[in-house]
């Protein structure tokens, strides 16, 4: 019989919601380096989730639902020690194992903890599918950037360019950040426009 709490027992369950929601408010560290806006914690996430899929599927290998849960988890702590940029990182050692542990404390998900400390060692292919997925959504983003007029993707393009030769642990991550280099980020919605879906538009 499935054991359900009683009213007013998911108060910390609610209150990780509300959590979870504020990261949309949360820019990534790296808004004061690039001097516009980029996507928030809550956004990186969810395409982190989609990549993350996606190269286990390549690799045909990973177990999908533990990759989920990582890829759900792997910065959800942000919320409470704050994202620290590539600069930041030298000097600053954030307690995330700590925040995650208070934040799904009480709450209906104890198993996340246990996914996010696997994810945290690297020691199973679900942790570095993950980590793949993490890298490589940073690159769509700088894409975006470049696309929108930043001048700052390129001259990155060194650093990410070691990111895919000494970082990324799976042949498929690899594949892919190969493809987002010459990828066109306007392909998907200039192929699906109505000028070229409707034949009638227009007249």
């Amino acid at each position: 019989m499935r054991m359900t709490k009683k009213s007013g027992e998911h108060s910390r369950d609610i209150e990780l919601l509300y959590e979870m929601g504020s990261l949309a408010c949360m820019d990534r560290g790296w808004r004061q380096h690039f001097g516009m806006k980029v996507e928030s914690d809550l956004e990186h996430m969810y395409r982190v989730v989609w990549l993350a899929l996606l190269i286990a599927r390549m690799e045909g290998s990973g177990d999908e639902a533990l990759i989920m849960k990582m890829a759900l988890m792997h910065d959800l702590a942000e919320s409470r020690t704050g994202d620290a940029s590539y600069v930041q990182k030298v000097y600053v050692t954030a307690d995330e194992d700590r925040s995650a542990s208070d934040m799904l404390a009480g709450t209906s998900f104890p198993d996340f903890y246990d996914a996010f400390a696997r994810y945290e060692k690297r020691d199973s292919i679900e942790a570095k599918l993950v980590k793949d997925a993490d890298n490589l959504e940073v690159d769509l983003e700088l894409k975006e950037l470049e696309e929108r007029g930043s001048l700052l993707p390129k001259k990155l393009a060194d650093t990410r360019r070691k990111v895919r030769d000494e970082k990324l642990y799976t042949k498929s991550a690899k594949e892919l950040w190969d493809a987002i280099q010459v990828s066109d980020v306007s392909s998907w919605h200039r192929a699906a426009n109505k000028w070229v879906k409707l034949p009638h538009a227009g007249r």
